[in-house]
């Protein structure tokens, strides 16, 4: 059985992906290039998992850029014929733990 993170590094590496508006307005706004989202997909992983998120499922993927950006990616499920990227942003180190993968507690 196929994971869904390799569903979706799947249809990265066959161009079956694209911006939302919202995600292509980030990018630009926060300076993240199409190939480092293409590398942080690659060596990614999938930290949450939004099954019932209000347009469609989708999932929180942190990884890496080529020169170790932490990025976040939310995408939507690989069901689809083409995954949209919903959101990017390079995450606060206020706000997650040392690799990215969880969020701190509040009273941290």
């Amino acid at each position: 059985m196929t994971s869904l993170i390799e569903e979706i590094r799947q249809k990265f590496s066959c161009e079956q992906f694209e911006f939302s508006k919202h995600a292509l307005d980030q990018s630009i706004l926060r300076r993240i290039r199409v190939q480092e989202v293409r590398a942080a997909i690659a060596n990614g992983q999938i930290i949450e998992d939004y099954p019932n998120d209000k347009y469609a499922p989708s999932c929180l993927i942190s990884g890496l850029t080529q020169d170790q950006r932490p990025i976040h990616i939310q995408c939507s499920y690989p069901s689809r014929s083409i995954v949209k990227i919903i959101t990017l942003y390079e995450p606060d180190r206020q706000r997650w733990n040392a690799n990215f993968t969880q969020r701190r507690n509040s009273d941290e």
